[in-house]
């Protein structure tokens, strides 16, 4: 069992920068790859990056990438979403997720586990 614990979220205007960090308990943190999710209102939840288990690998929506970076620390069991010149379309509540495996994937029905998500709204 994982959970996941999601912070950072807030306000902020366009060009702005926010950094979201997502703590997760359990001894195996550093087994799974992890990942972040968006949905905002009347819309589907959508896959924004991840990041493999060695943080080696990462991925990004063609809507972020240049602007979003994610990364991971295994000793301190947290993966971080940086995200910088936010753009109002960001605005979101903002998941991460695993399954408890090493895989990628890029559609929120292959994850088991999830935040509680936390609230990006950026103003323009």
């Amino acid at each position: 069992q994982v959970q996941l614990v999601e912070s950072g979220g807030g306000l902020v205007q366009a060009g702005g920068s926010l950094r979201l960090s997502c703590a997760a308990s359990g001894r195996t943190f550093s087994n799974y790859a992890m990942a972040w999710f968006r949905q905002a209102p009347g819309k589907a939840r959508e896959f924004v990056a991840a990041i493999g288990r060695s943080g080696v690998g990462t991925y990004y929506a063609d809507s972020v990438k240049g602007r979003f970076t994610i990364s991971r620390d295994n000793v301190k069991s947290t993966v971080y979403l940086q995200m910088n010149s936010l753009k109002p379309e960001d605005t979101a509540v903002y998941y991460c997720a695993t399954r408890q495996s090493g895989s990628i994937y890029y559609t929120p029905v292959n994850y088991a586990y999830w935040g509680q998500g936390t609230q990006v709204t950026v103003s323009s």
